[in-house]
Formats: structure tokens, sequence, C-alpha cells
């Protein structure tokens, strides 16, 4: 028997076998898009006893005892976010053949080669891995679970504060219960966004260091061959050749991440640290839910999408933002000024190179959707001028001195030195007072 069917009422008194379920969902609806509009007489009805105070508190007591008797989860299932994922990700998964992957072995032989002839940054320890698109997602979730994971949980939190907050003092057990629900709620349906947009990601995505950013702690390469094939189809060009050119991208970004080991850290703490100081704005959240059918899980979910909840940026978030993409920028522009030095042989290398750009700039609906779900899209801007600055760097300093500002993460270019590559050359050209600041900080 359920707690409601143990308990007997009299003439006048709290009936639970009246208790209305679908009448009580009404009412809450109600109530979340519009608090002001809380009648004591509603809820009275929808639960099945008569308005009068000692009622109304047995009433709370069994409810709050029965929804908290629940094993619900507390704020974000992230497992349900990476079953989401993996389920789309299976849809259409291929395995890998073992002609895919003999192909990409010599590419990456090949590449390996190619890289060790244009940059100083030493190769990689680790065979390449070769990954279908369902293990893909199991590899990335717990980067974007770090990323993801400070805004989750502020939006979720903020849902059910707000109930649990602006409810008549008679109903503050109720609604406080309502409040945690409603926040799982908020954070089940985040999750389910989540991995929506992760598993069509994996649709489209070609490699460990695809995104952007290292999906590994210990840096290794990473292919997808079913989405590489599927691409290279669609560029026109030899396969062979695209197959060299991507490898070599890959392995540049994972050497670059691997020579730095304190890159990855640097790049995941600016995101979180950013993620956790973004603002859910009340007002924003109670508007939109006036607007939004809260029992349509499609209309929550485009609520969620359109980051409707997300407070304005703060002068400071602002100045964080910028910091992420100068160096993502700086990331991807070194790897595509030494994929292209690498290439330089290959007839249609710069044709590749053109494509891969323009897919990066262009993004995709998962990219912008996990965009608006924590505030940042990965997409950097800045990153053509960066290229032209590491490649100036290569041509007038060489490939070790270029590579050297990698060592330590406070004599990398600026903002500045980007827009005006002269003015780093300079300073690089400074020659023992660079390398001895550079001693002091690796404190050699």
């Amino acid at each position: 028997m359920s707690d409601f069917e143990n308990t007997d009422a009299g003439d006048d008194g709290f009936d639970p076998r009246k208790f209305n379920p679908v009448e009580f969902q009404e009412f809450m609806k109600k109530y979340l898009e519009n608090p002001d509009s809380f009648e004591v007489a509603e809820l009275a009805k929808a639960a099945g006893i008569p308005s009068n105070p000692a009622q109304l508190k047995q009433l709370l007591e069994m409810l709050t005892q029965a929804m908290g008797s629940k094993n619900l989860p507390d704020g974000v299932d992230w497992s349900a976010a990476t079953n989401q994922a993996k389920q789309l990700a299976r849809k259409d998964n291929q395995s890998v053949t073992e002609q895919q992957r003999l192909q990409w072995l010599e590419a990456v032989n090949i590449g390996g080669l190619w890289l060790d002839g244009v940059t100083d940054v030493s190769a990689l320890a680790t065979e390449p891995k070769f990954l279908t698109r369902d293990l893909w997602v199991d590899d990335a979730m717990p980067l974007f679970k770090a990323m993801s994971e400070p805004v989750a949980s502020r939006m979720s939190k903020a849902l059910g504060d707000h109930i649990a907050n602006s409810s008549p003092v008679e109903l503050g057990g109720l609604m406080a219960e309502a409040g945690r629900l409603l926040r799982n709620a908020g954070g089940a349906m985040f999750a389910m966004q989540l991995g929506q947009a992760i598993g069509k990601l994996s649709e489209t995505v070609l490699s460990g260091g695809d995104i952007g950013l290292p999906i590994f702690e210990q840096q290794r390469a990473a292919f997808v061959p079913q989405n590489l094939e599927a691409y290279i189809a669609e560029l026109g060009v030899p396969a062979a050749e695209a197959r060299l050119y991507l490898a070599v991208r890959e392995l540049a970004h994972a050497r670059l991440f691997r020579h730095s080991r304190w890159l990855r850290e640097a790049v995941v703490t600016q995101i979180i640290t950013y993620a956790s100081h973004i603002s859910i704005d009340e007002d924003r959240i109670m508007t939109a839910v006036a607007d939004t059918d809260v029992t349509n899980p499609d209309a929550m979910r485009s609520l969620l999408e359109s980051g409707a909840m997300l407070a304005d940026r703060t002068e400071e978030q602002q100045r964080a933002l910028e910091a992420i993409e100068t160096l993502l920028a700086l990331i991807e522009g070194w790897v595509d000024a030494v994929s292209q030095e690498a290439t330089r042989l290959l007839p249609e290398g710069m044709r590749i190179a053109e494509a891969v750009r323009r897919r990066r700039v262009s993004g995709g609906p998962a990219e912008l959707t996990f965009g608006t779900l924590v505030g940042l899209e990965l997409r950097p801007r800045r990153v053509r001028e960066a290229t032209a600055m590491w490649l100036m760097l290569g041509s007038a300093l060489g490939a070790a001195k270029r590579d050297s500002l990698w060592d330590h993460p406070d004599i990398l270019p600026n903002v500045s030195e980007i827009e005006d590559p002269g003015s780093l050359i300079a300073r690089l050209q400074g020659g023992d007072d660079f390398d001895s600041a550079l001693r002091d900080l690796l404190g050699e």
C-alpha cells in the first residue's frame, strides 16, 4: 500500500483517496507560471481536502514524506546524459575496419616524420587510438561534464530556490520539496540536452583534438574513422592526401598538449572558472517559464537552448572570455601553422587546410547548443591572425625559438602581439634577456 492508502479520513477530514494527481499537476503548473496566483482553496480541491489549516498541514506532511521517499538524483544526472549521448551515437555507429586502421596508421607514421622536420615538440610515446562514435562519447564525456557542471548546477538550483523562496509561509515544507523536485527536473532536462548535443557531435567529430580541446588527460592521438571517411569523401581530394593532412593536425595537437603539460589544466580551469561565475537571472527564469509549457519536454529543452536563463556577462566575465578565446586561438593557430609547414609538399594541402578552417568557423548545431548551455562557444576567433603570427615567428626565429613560447604560460603571446607579430619578434630577439627570464620562470 502507498502512504496515501494507509490513512483513514474523518467525515470532514483529509481523505487521501481523493487526492487527484491530474488536478494537483495543473495546480503546480499554474503556480510555476504565476506564483501570485496561489489559492489555498485550489490546492485543497486538488488534494481532496477542505481548506482549513490543520487538514492542510496534514496534507503537506504526507506529501513531503511521499515525495521525499522517492529515490531521485540530486541535481544533474550525468549518467543519463552519457546514456542519451551514446544512444544517439549508436544510431548509425560503424565499427573500425582493419583496412581503416592500417590506412590511418600509415598516415600517422608518415605525418609524424613530417612533423619532426618542422617542430622541436617531441613525438608521442603512445599509439593512436581508433574510436567508434560511442567510444568517442565515453572518452569525451568527462571533459564536457567538467566544463558544464557549474552552469548546470546553478541553473537547476535557481529553479528550485525560486519556488521555495517565493511560496507562502504555510506551504514552506511542501514547496521546499517541490523546489527540490523542480531542481532535479531542471538538472534532468539539462543532462538530456547536453547528452543530445554530444550525441549529435559524435556524428561529425573527426578526432580527439577536433573540438579544440584535449579529451584525454594522458595525451595521445585519436581518430574516428567513420566520420573521417565521410568528411574526406566530401572534400573531393585524393583520400590519401586528406588522411595525411588530418593525421598531421591531430598529431600536432596531441604533441603540443603533451609537451606543455600545464596547458590542458590551464584551458579546462579557465573554462570551468568562467562557467562557475555565470549568473542565473531569476526574473528571466520566471518570464521564460510563464511563456513556456513546463509540462512539455520539447518546450523546456528549447528554453534551455535559448540561453534565456543566463544573465548578461559582466565586464569581468567578458575579460575572462576573451582570455579563453585568445588561448584557444593560440593553440589552433600553432596547430594550423605547423600542419601547413609539414604538409607543404602535398599538392592539395592548402585546399584541405582551407576546408578545415571553414569547417571550424561554421561549427555545427551541437556545438552551438553546447555554447548556449555553458555560455561559451568552442570555436575561437583570431585563429587566422594567430596562424599568421606563428608562421612569421618560425620564419624569422626558427622552430626552436617559436616553440619555446609554450614552455610557460607567462611568456605566451598576448592579443596585441597576435595582431602585431613584429613587436613579438622584437621582444624575442632580445636574446639573452628572454632566455634568462624563461629560466627564471622554469626555476632553472
